[in-house]
């Protein structure tokens, strides 16, 4: 079970590291509109977010 957590932890990292590395600029003008963000509208992301790694995890799981 730890290995696929870290296996996952490791994926998470690499792909949130491909914009600001390939796109240091376009990474900048994201993180400025998200700082720009009410609370609740960065909550609702975030919450998006998990809805949808959830989804992504109970398709892939047997």
């Amino acid at each position: 079970m730890s290995d696929k957590l870290l296996l996952g932890l490791g994926l998470v990292l690499l792909i949130e590291g491909l914009l600001p590395f390939f796109s240091p600029g376009g990474w900048r003008q994201i993180f400025t509109r998200v700082l720009a963000m009410t609370d609740g509208q960065v909550r609702f992301m975030g919450l998006a977010s998990m809805l949808a790694g959830l989804v992504i995890l109970l398709v892939l799981v047997d």
